[in-house]
């Protein structure tokens, strides 16, 4: 078994206790790539609509070379990885479980990780993980939904955030916002569309479900 686990921070700490409803939320933010999302997430935290709610109390990867580990390491986030290469899905994710519960998460939230979680993950995190989609969930699940959106040349999608059930992008909807794609003549500016809703809309709607639970 093969295990590659990083730590990164200015100042690193053990974990703090759960915050119990008190003080900001703990987020564990989980990504496969660059990690865009991720980097609104932490500027939401550090200036934004999530500033004084949530702090990001561990950012990992199933990709030990993610860009966004970097990228969060230069922030002074924590940062923690274990390779997928070749690891049976349930076992892997185990192992992800005892990591993250390690960092004491209120929320696991999905930035573009790119792995579809197990019974075991989910049922570990219970009613407590978020994700967002760039489609409709009711129209197109799983990967390449920008793709499939400039394919077909769309007018116009749908960036949704939900809670992640046992289903693939089958769990209830928290928000939804219209991407218009009018005049989106190349993949990458339908991405860029798209991702500029994501970057605003994830924070806004983790704002309303910490509120909302506070």
């Amino acid at each position: 078994m093969q295990m590659e686990q990083e730590l990164h921070a200015s100042n690193p700490t053990p974990p703090s206790p759960p915050q119990g409803g008190v003080g900001p939320a703990r987020l564990a933010i989980l990504l496969s790539g660059r990690g865009s999302n991720m980097l609104a997430l932490a500027e939401a935290v550090r200036t934004g609509v999530l500033h004084g709610l949530a702090e990001i109390a561990v950012v990992f990867s199933n990709d030990p070379a993610a860009g966004g580990l970097d990228a969060a390491a230069e922030l002074g986030l924590p940062t923690a990885s274990l390779t997928s290469r070749g690891r049976k899905r349930e076992e892997f994710d185990r192992e992800v479980v005892a990591i993250l519960q390690g960092y004491q998460p209120d929320y696991i939230v999905l930035a573009g990780y790119m792995r579809v979680l197990s019974p075991v993950f989910v049922r570990a995190f219970a009613g407590r993980i978020i994700n967002i989609h760039p489609a409709d969930t009711h129209q197109h699940q799983g990967l390449h939904a920008y793709e499939c959106a400039f394919d077909n040349r769309l007018p116009e999608t749908k960036i949704t955030v939900h809670l992640v059930d046992e289903g693939l992008d089958t769990g209830p909807i928290l928000a939804q916002r219209v991407v218009n794609l009018s005049g989106a003549d190349t993949l990458a500016e339908v991405q860029r569309r798209g991702l500029a809703v994501e970057h605003q809309l994830y924070a806004e709607t983790i704002r309303e479900l910490l509120n909302k639970n506070a």
